[in-house]
């Protein structure tokens, strides 16, 4: 057997394991809170910003090997992976210092009409389908994004291209829709 083929085979066998070990430890660590530490409301505009600049990253990557710029395209991947990696850990400590949001679950003046109900009703069906997705597709997003670098790692561009066709779109809706989500759910954070 060839060093690729081993190399690849062993790529594989990693990129299963992150793909099912990422989103349980999330899961798990979802009920993990971190004793006498208060809430760190300050992380959400944090997160959301790197959210919105992977999406920005992304597209500039794909600009980037389109004009036949495949050092640029492999650098700004590599900090889309980091920074995807950082929202990740910073996301997790948030949640474990903090209850999860609920949208239209405050209000500020104590009154509610039922034009504002009837919005937020509205609004919350968007909200969950949107939040939905999100989650779905950004666990789904772990294996396609673990391939396509690994294919590009190996040399394999043709590969690469093929699946890269299946992750940039996945991956670009799960950057902007955690920014859409963040703004959805804003008004409803504790102060």
């Amino acid at each position: 057997m060839n060093d690729l083929v081993r190399k690849e085979k062993l790529y594989n066998r990693w990129i299963v394991v992150l793909s099912v070990a990422i989103p349980i430890a999330v899961a798990l660590l979802f009920m993990v809170r971190i004793p006498n530490v208060e809430r760190l409301g300050f992380l959400p505009p944090i997160y959301a910003g790197i959210n919105a600049l992977t999406a920005i990253l992304l597209i500039t990557a794909v600009i980037q090997v389109k004009k036949g710029n495949r050092k640029a395209h492999e650098k700004l991947m590599k900090v889309c992976i980091g920074l995807s990696v950082v929202f990740l850990v910073l996301y997790v400590v948030y949640h474990a210092t903090s209850d999860s949001t609920k949208f239209g679950d405050t209000n500020l003046d104590g009154v509610v009409s039922d034009a504002e109900n009837a919005a937020v009703g509205v609004f919350k069906y968007v909200y969950y389908f949107i939040l939905i997705s999100h989650i779905l597709l950004s666990i789904g997003v772990i294996p396609f994004v673990l391939i396509t670098y690994v294919r590009a790692a190996l040399g394999k561009f043709e590969m690469h291209r093929k699946v890269a066709r299946i992750t940039f779109p996945l991956w670009l809706y799960v950057a902007v829709t955690g920014v859409v989500v963040y703004f959805m759910i804003f008004p409803y954070y504790p102060v």
